[in-house]
């Protein structure tokens, strides 16, 4: 059959997204993706590039992404826009809504899923802004860790493939580094490979720091291969250490990124017994590949549970990248792009080589893919879809966010091949864009939230020429906070909150900036005053931003010792918002402050799940090791991450 892209609609059983947090992430999320700690013999034998690239522009915090943390666990047959591309050999099933994940690549031949198929949707607070979900492959791009477009809508669009079949084309602005990507997926005729072409490009006049990692879930129990002796193991207490491959897996989580010498080609496959399996492979600027797994260890068995649903089977993730590791960020010059191409298809290890031991194995698979697809093959496919890169898109088939449209608009954009049309500008957007059209920020509806705030450096500098009225001097100090004025931030809240009607947005972010340099009475303090200015504009209390404001003044106030502050705000939420997971665990906290023990304990026995968990928050053992001293914690509640300190 001729290669073909098709609408269809995939239904699994789904916990609801929810909205997003209406509070800026003034803070950098709680979560795995810190700096590495490295022992001074391996930081000897880092080649310089990685070492220079392990310190290049860490990220500050996910301004301008919205902090995604509005889903729960309830699960219910739901229907995703789906995108499906088949030639008569393969067939990928896109999610264009979803950040354009390949939910599924069956091999039709054989009948063979290629991937890791999640058989539910359940958001899970792994990506840099909160809700990410597991399976397939993911395009990740913008900082050390999962995207914030995880569970974002992209672009999408039908574009003729470089053999004149179709192609089906997903973009998006990257708002973490300020640049636009695109994705192009084509099955050229009769081939078992999905070709995936990839470019980023940097429109701005000064560098910016990329970041890219392709990452394909695959069975755990599939044997994992690359062209590597040596890797580079990062454990679950974020040390980088130089480990020989194979690496046994042990009880944690752990990510081992493999050290593909150079010359030698990019690829890594993943097995099962009988030596079937996937394999992806690259052009050489996709230098990286590691492999993630998550322990035999309970507490790795329940997040994997968690994320899947009982008896959906593990799984692990091969993963290729711009970099050795995940820690690094790579220059990319003003006015310059990086692109390269990749192929994920089936591969079959030789008939009694897929018992024996890793070097003979390798070797066998090695083989088997340059049979299947030679890299000459793969280094022609690239060339020969380059020019097609820059075509226009045909057919629209999704839309993605209006803040590419708005970024075009700005700075007068000529992106061929991903357009961003100003017919996708939406309410998000249009407060900015009369921004720039008139130079003054219109003020919000009284009692409402004040709205995303864009913080690249030519948004802060028209912020800093604006009417300095209070909307504008709150979006202007979150724009300098995040460009790590912070000092300059608090000035601009402060005068902002002199003339402000409105109090409980400067005073948050106040009350943020207190907490950053340690003045925990105070931000207590600030968090109460905004929490009752807020009430006192006849906010429904079933609204988001009760629960948003109500829970960082919770934490605040319990931090500080001050439980009969914590238990006023507590009465004054909406009891549906008392009732779910996170607040039942504040609840068991403000329990404890009082000195209600066997109360917090109760809560536990109770039953809830804290939908929002963050990977390797240890929150849940360390509060019920208060509710119940010495007694071992209850599996459901067990989602440790690293072995006891």
């Amino acid at each position: 059959m001729a290669t073909t892209v098709r609408r269809d609609v995939l239904t699994l059983d789904a916990a609801a997204l929810g909205p997003d947090n209406p509070l800026p992430p003034l803070r950098l999320p709680r979560g795995p993706h810190g700096p590495y700690r490295i022992d001074e013999r391996t930081r000897r034998g880092l080649p310089r590039d990685m070492a220079r690239q392990l310190a290049y522009e860490p990220l500050r915090s996910v301004l301008p992404a919205p902090l995604r943390d509005g889903y729960g666990r309830t699960r219910e047959p739901r229907a995703f826009a789906a995108l499906v591309l088949e030639n008569d050999r393969l067939r990928a099933t896109v999610l264009p809504g979803l950040g354009g994940r390949v939910h599924s690549l069956l091999h039709k031949p054989t009948g063979r899923e290629l991937l890791y198929r999640n058989p539910v949707f359940q958001p899970a607070a792994f990506a840099l802004n909160g809700a990410w979900f597991a399976g397939g492959i993911e395009w990740n791009i913008g900082a050390t860790g999962h995207t914030t477009l995880a569970c974002a809508p992209l672009h999408a669009a039908v574009v003729t493939a470089p053999d004149g079949g179709p192609m089906l084309r997903l973009w998006e602005w990257e708002r973490l580094r300020d640049v636009p990507f695109q994705v192009d997926l084509w099955l050229p005729h009769d081939s078992d490979f999905l070709h995936v072409g990839v470019r980023i490009r940097n429109p701005h006049e000064k560098p910016v720091p990329v970041y890219w990692w392709s990452s394909a879930a695959v069975p755990e129990e599939r044997r994992v291969l690359a062209p590597a002796e040596e890797a580079w193991r990062l454990g679950p207490t974020r040390s980088l250490t130089r480990v020989p491959v194979p690496e046994p897996r042990g009880e944690y989580a752990a990510d081992f990124f493999y050290d593909v010498p150079d010359g030698e080609r990019r690829w890594i496959a993943a097995v099962d017994a009988d030596g079937h399996g996937l394999v992806q492979t690259s052009t050489d600027v996709l230098r990286g590949r590691k492999l993630f797994v998550w322990g035999t260890g309970e507490g790795g068995r329940r997040w994997q549970e968690w994320l899947t649903g009982p008896g959906a089977g593990g799984y692990a993730e091969i993963q290729a990248g711009l970099a050795r590791t995940q820690g690094e960020h790579v220059r990319l010059d003003g006015d310059a792009e990086v692109a390269w191409l990749e192929a994920y298809g089936p591969l079959t290890v030789p008939e009694g080589a897929a018992r024996g031991d890793d070097r003979a194995v390798c070797a066998g698979a090695r083989a088997r893919l340059a049979e299947a697809l030679p890299p000459e093959a793969v280094d022609a496919a690239y060339e020969r879809w380059r020019p097609y890169a820059d075509a226009a898109p045909g057919e629209v088939l999704a839309t993605g966010s209006g803040w590419g449209a708005l970024e075009v608009l700005r700075g007068g954009y000529d992106l061929p091949g991903t357009p961003f049309p100003e017919a996708t500008l939406g309410p998000e957007q249009e407060p900015w864009r009369e921004l720039w059209r008139s130079g003054a920020v219109p003020e919000p509806d009284p009692g409402a939230a004040p709205g995303p705030t864009p913080v690249a450096r030519h948004w802060r500098d028209m912020l800093e020429t604006a009417p300095a009225r209070p909307h504008a001097e709150y979006h202007l100090g979150i724009a300098q906070w995040h460009a790590g004025d912070r000092a300059q931030a608090v000035r601009s809240w402060e005068r902002g909150l002199e003339r402000a009607a409105c109090r409980w947005p400067l005073l948050r972010c106040l009350a943020v900036a207190d907490l950053e340099t340690g003045h925990g009475e105070r931000a207590a303090d600030r968090y109460v005053e905004a929490f009752e200015d807020l009430g006192a504009r006849d906010v429904p209390a079933d609204r988001g931003v009760v629960a948003a404001l109500g829970r960082e003044a919770l934490e605040a106030l319990l931090a500080v010792g001050r439980a009969e502050a914590a238990r006023a705000v507590w009465e004054r939420l909406d009891p549906r918002t008392r009732g779910r997971g996170r607040f039942r665990l504040l609840e068991a906290r403000l329990l404890l402050a009082e000195g209600d023990g066997p109360g917090a304990r109760r809560v536990f026995e109770e039953g809830f799940e804290v939908a929002d968990l963050r990977e390797g928050d240890e929150v849940l053992s360390e509060v019920w090791a208060a509710a119940a001293p010495g007694e071992p914690l209850p599996s459901r509640y067990d989602f440790r991450m690293r072995p006891p300190t």
